[in-house]
């Protein structure tokens, strides 16, 4: 029995424990164990080091308590599927806070942006506009005319009225607060590079997507016959479930996805109101189907349904709870097709 740790290098000692000889003379058993579980059973031993030898001795002591979990060796194709929807994942993370990044610094540059313009900062036309690194005064003193007309050019004709946004952009201009010159040099440059920034993550996630595609046609699957499921949720789900048949149920996928909650929290004559959902599970899975169910509510109307009942079902935490709920029916919905084989019918009913 070889136990260790998930980790990156996982998939190679799979195959490496799948094809040397001289461990398969010994007829070993590979487990995978969740760190998080090993870390935790650490701590009941406070005076232990941090050593190679301890970490093998704690594995092993925790390994002799018993419900070994079962491996499945995910075939080649799930794999390289898997490497790279995770990537995608870190990219679209990286997104996110660049984006955060950029519109702090853009509140610098023009406090009154948010306010007086409904536009969104993100798009082409007033990113190439800061671009121009013009100052507050320069664009309120600009001919309307002419920066509207710039404005629809960069926005490839997407501005239902170019003259509108134009005179927000200069309302807005004209009633922010003004930075030194040197401070509001360094925040062009800060807002340029960012620009950039955001520009080429998009690009990657454009090539990713591309590859994920490419690769998600050699893969059988149902998945995609639900409205809303496109290439990249569909891989997304795919890649971490592999083969449906090492779950024994949908519980068992939800579980493994962290998307169930505690069965009670209590002590004494105390009952808590309020239960947290579990904090351990696949967070690429989770990622991916709660990602997906907001693409299906939006698409299926007995999903959007459902959404809406569990949002008006409790005062607080209506939108978040709804969420996690509508992607736990969608656990259900993913397993029946796997697990069967089959394509989506709206009429298809899962049980609650």
């Amino acid at each position: 029995m070889l136990p260790f740790t998930e980790s990156g290098s996982h998939v190679k000692l799979f195959g490496y424990t799948d094809t040397f000889p001289e461990l398969n003379k010994l007829d070993t058993k590979v487990y995978t164990i969740n760190p998080k579980l090993i870390k935790k059973f650490k701590e009941s031993y406070v005076d232990l080091d941090k050593t190679d030898k301890i970490d093998a001795f704690i594995i092993a002591d925790r390994l002799r308590f018993g419900k070994l979990p079962l491996t499945v060796i995910m075939q080649e194709q799930y794999i390289a599927l898997q490497r790279l929807i995770r990537m995608r994942f870190r990219l679209v993370q990286n997104l996110t806070r660049e984006k955060q990044y950029f519109l702090q610094n853009l509140f610098f540059k023009c406090s009154a942006f948010k306010t007086e313009v409904e536009t969104s900062a993100l798009g082409n036309a007033i990113m190439e506009l800061l671009m121009e690194k013009y100052s507050l005064d320069e664009i309120s003193s600009m001919d309307i005319k002419v920066l509207a007309d710039y404005l629809k050019e960069k926005g490839k004709n997407r501005f239902s009225d170019s003259e509108k946004v134009a005179n927000c952009i200069q309302k807005a201009a004209r009633s922010s607060y003004r930075l030194s010159k040197c401070v509001e040099n360094s925040i062009d440059v800060l807002l340029a590079t960012s620009i950039e920034s955001i520009r080429s993550i998009k690009s990657q996630i454009k090539q990713l997507d591309k590859s994920i595609a490419k690769l998600l046609d050699g893969i059988p699957n149902t998945i995609q016959t639900i409205p809303g499921i496109g290439p990249v949720y569909c891989s997304g789900i795919l890649a971490e479930i592999g083969d449906i048949h090492r779950f024994k149920s949908q519980a068992s996928i939800a579980k493994y996805a962290g998307l169930t909650w505690s069965k009670k929290h209590q002590s004494g004559k105390f009952k808590a109101n309020e239960i947290n959902m579990i904090r351990y599970g696949n967070r690429y899975l989770r990622y991916y189907l709660v990602k997906a169910a907001i693409s299906v509510k939006n698409h299926e109307s007995g999903f959007n349904a459902y959404y809406h009942k569990k949002y008006h079902e409790v005062p607080k935490h209506q939108h978040k709870r709804a969420l996690v709920l509508t992607a736990r029916k969608l656990v259900r919905l993913v397993d029946a097709l796997l697990r069967n084989d089959q394509i989506y019918s709206p009429k298809r009913k899962v049980n609650r």
